[in-house]
């Protein structure tokens, strides 16, 4: 599961496993890993909700999808690619998404939000005016583009935990995702 022992059971422990099992069908191994500091996994799923709820959908996990491949984090690439292919693309646009999403079927608006939420992803010192200002001309208010910023920024942080962790992606993707896909998905941690 991750290069630690697993958590001792407690009651909040029971309370995680039992609502993620709920709402996932099984328990994930990110919940394993997190009953270590149940208190902090908490704060982060209302953390992520809060910025989920504030974007669209779909920007939101493109926007997370390019973050997870800029990390190298295998576990939300698999996690998010297969959100991408159930609500939004087929496999094979989900695949070019996560390879070179300039030659995706992706508008150039949303080209324009992954290829800003990798650089934020990789070297958020980096942003500048001009990176703000192609985002203004395609379309997006200060807003939007601070919660592409507020996305990338929660997926930093538990992205890196779980590679840091070592946490495996569970095993319900290989069942869930075509070879070709999973291949795709898997950067590396």
């Amino acid at each position: 599961m991750s290069h630690l022992q697993q958590a001792e059971q407690s009651p909040d422990t029971e309370r995680i496993f039992d609502a993620d099992t709920k709402a996932m069908g099984y328990l994930p191994n990110y919940t394993r890993l997190f009953a270590h500091s149940p208190a902090v996994y908490l704060a982060w799923q209302q953390l992520n909700g809060a910025v989920k709820a504030e974007m669209e959908l779909r920007r939101y996990e493109l926007a997370t999808l390019a973050a997870a491949r800029a990390l190298k984090s295998s576990y939300c690439g698999l996690a998010h690619g297969k959100l991408l292919r159930d609500k939004f693309f087929d496999a094979p646009t989900v695949a070019a998404i996560a390879s070179e999403h300039g030659s995706a079927d992706l508008s150039a608006q949303e080209v324009a939000v992954v290829t800003f939420a990798e650089k934020v992803a990789t070297d958020a010192n980096s942003v500048c005016e001009d990176d703000i200002a192609v985002l203004r001309g395609h379309g997006l208010d200060d807003t939007e583009i601070f919660r592409v910023i507020l996305a990338v920024g929660a997926r930093c942080f538990f992205s890196t935990v779980l590679s840091a962790a070592g946490a495996e992606p569970d095993p319900q993707y290989h069942d869930s995702l075509d070879e070709d896909l999973r291949r795709a998905l898997s950067f590396g941690g």
